[in-house]
């Protein structure tokens, strides 16, 4: 295989995963207004455990839901591309964040049509103008805190992620990929809802404490799990860059 296809191989790979990885990075932030209860989506009893001196269920952001998605598109970036890759997509995502923000602000301002409006009376709304603002019209502070724990995160994840693969000589995916994972993630869990909610709203620490150790400890679970999906991904990659 010549250098030149190799070359525009490698750039095929970086656009689609940088596809991917913008996609899922948007679509995280904007179904993250829905707070869904695991214990009733696996159609279990609440949890109601004991955390930091008080009682909390399995309530979680439905953005946690494809962000490990996220996880593996940023080893997989990482891994083919090095750290200024994911650093580079990581800054356009934040762009384009704050750009989708700011035309779904535009668009809530719009007058909505008569017709429209009350079309959704046939499934209990009364104002359908009403609905989507509340559905996309998230708090600045909870925009912000979004912004800042995902380009912290992938900066973090990025920079664990190389000096790892570094000490190990590039051996053991796995160690990298969940290692990197166990450090920046425990950073986004806390740091979203740090500037969101406590600083930005009336909820104390303390629940600030319990929901972000929550969603930690479910992002690790489900990285564990998604850990053979990593490994075939590297895989089919490897085949199609011609690499041993």
């Amino acid at each position: 295989m010549t250098s030149a296809i190799k070359t525009d191989k490698k750039n095929q790979l970086f656009l689609l995963l940088g596809f991917f990885f913008l996609t899922n990075a948007i679509i995280a932030e904007f179904v993250g207004a829905k707070i869904f209860s695991l214990e009733k989506t696996l159609g279990l009893l609440p949890f109601q455990f004991q955390l930091f001196g008080g009682k909390m269920d399995g309530n979680m952001t439905a953005g946690v839901v494809i962000w490990p998605l996220v996880f593996i598109l940023t080893d997989v970036i990482n891994e083919y591309f090095g750290k200024k890759g994911v650093q580079r997509l990581s800054w356009i995502a934040v762009v384009c964040l704050i750009y989708s923000f700011i035309v779904v602000r535009l668009i809530m301002g719009l007058e909505g049509a008569d017709f429209w409006i009350n079309s959704g009376s046939n499934k209990g709304l009364t104002n359908m103008s009403v609905a989507f603002n509340a559905l996309f019209g998230q708090g600045l502070m909870i925009i912000l805190g979004s912004l800042v724990a995902f380009l912290v995160g992938q900066i973090v994840d990025a920079h664990v992620f190389e000096r790892l693969k570094s000490k190990t000589a590039g051996n053991s995916i796995w160690l990298r990929a969940t290692g990197s994972t166990f450090v920046s993630q425990f950073i986004d869990s806390y740091v979203v809802l740090f500037i969101a909610f406590y600083l930005g709203g009336n909820y104390d620490l303390i629940w600030v404490l319990q929901v972000g150790t929550f969603n930690y400890i479910y992002k690790i679970v489900v990285a564990i799990i998604l850990l053979p999906l990593l490994y075939t991904i590297h895989n089919a990659i490897d085949r199609y860059l011609g690499l041993k």
